[in-house]
């Protein structure tokens, strides 16, 4: 199973990645029935490791389940909650148990979650996080020791966000995730596509690694308020806001911004990454109005 990665090592089709977050429980079964509609759909299936600092199942844990059903995951694996030793560990399990996919994140701070007065790690980031797969993909630990049983195989991603307020620092960090083994970026939310557009251009070009413009469904003029109240780097338009607040059907009008968005990415990038928070059937759909066929 390894689709996702032969289209981003080729780069001869548009990739199209989807996210969906962990149970805040035990039961899989709700995430189960969400991946199951995104098969044939998705190239693969990103499972979030602590978004926002919510508690949630294990990241490792859901991608193995994942597996078990046919859909190929990407694991995320923030660095806020564990130190060096445990991030090792959990990637020496994770290929141990079939998983290759990796997006390396730094984590989002524990003040944003629902456990605030929790204890951060953050030993690494995410570029020395992405340094130490590099490690283990030659078959050494952070300190340069030999993994008696063999190098790794693991492929491994970034975060990236077009939108930055700072085009040098932009600049400077994608170009250090590239030096560290970075293979593939997902975006963050994106609602800016001509600086899309100009980073594909000035910063992205050449690199051969493809760039996943993240498509973030919108509910309601409230849900995109919200977003634009809370969550750093995001600016949602006016226009956007007002085409929600007058809709007969706020979630019918979101779903066609989303495929209006992944429309556009296609012309500027090499695939998309979507995400519809608790609403993940609403893909497919999304996906049917902007054109793209099932895989």
């Amino acid at each position: 199973m390894n689709r996702f990665r032969t289209a981003c090592s080729t780069l001869n089709e548009f990739i199209i990645t989807a996210e969906v977050a962990p149970p805040k429980g035990s039961d899989p079964s709700h995430m189960i029935e969400m991946v199951r509609l995104l098969k044939g759909r998705v190239h693969a299936v990103n499972i979030t490791d602590g978004s926002r600092a919510v508690l949630g199942m294990s990241s490792l844990a859901a991608s193995i389940i994942l597996l078990h059903h046919g859909v190929e995951p990407i694991c995320q694996v923030a660095c806020r909650d564990r130190n060096r030793i445990g991030l090792q560990a959990d990637l020496l399990g994770a290929h141990a148990l079939g998983i290759r996919n990796i997006l390396a994140l730094t984590g989002d701070p524990v003040k944003a979650g629902d456990h605030p007065d929790a204890k951060a790690v953050f030993d690494l980031e995410s570029v020395r996080l992405l340094q130490a797969i590099n490690k283990l993909n030659q078959g050494l630990d952070w300190n340069q020791k030999s993994l008696p049983d063999g190098a790794t195989d693991l492929f491994v991603g970034a975060a990236v966000d077009p939108q930055s307020s700072s085009w040098s620092g932009l600049k400077s960090r994608f170009e250090r995730k590239l030096q560290a083994g970075a293979q593939f970026f997902q975006s963050q939310l994106i609602t800016d596509f001509d600086r899309l557009d100009q980073f594909m251009t000035e910063i992205a070009t050449g690199t051969q690694k493809p760039i996943l413009a993240g498509i973030f469904l919108l509910k309601s003029a409230k849900n995109a308020r919200f977003i634009n109240k809370y969550v750093p780097g995001v600016q949602i338009p006016d226009d956007i806001i007002n085409r929600l607040e007058q809709a007969k059907n706020p979630l019918e009008e979101g779903i066609l911004i989303a495929s209006e968005q992944v429309k556009i990415a296609r012309q500027l990038c090499q695939g998309v990454h979507i995400m519809a928070v608790k609403r993940e059937d609403l893909i497919p759909k999304i996906l049917d109005l902007a054109e793209i066929q099932p895989l």
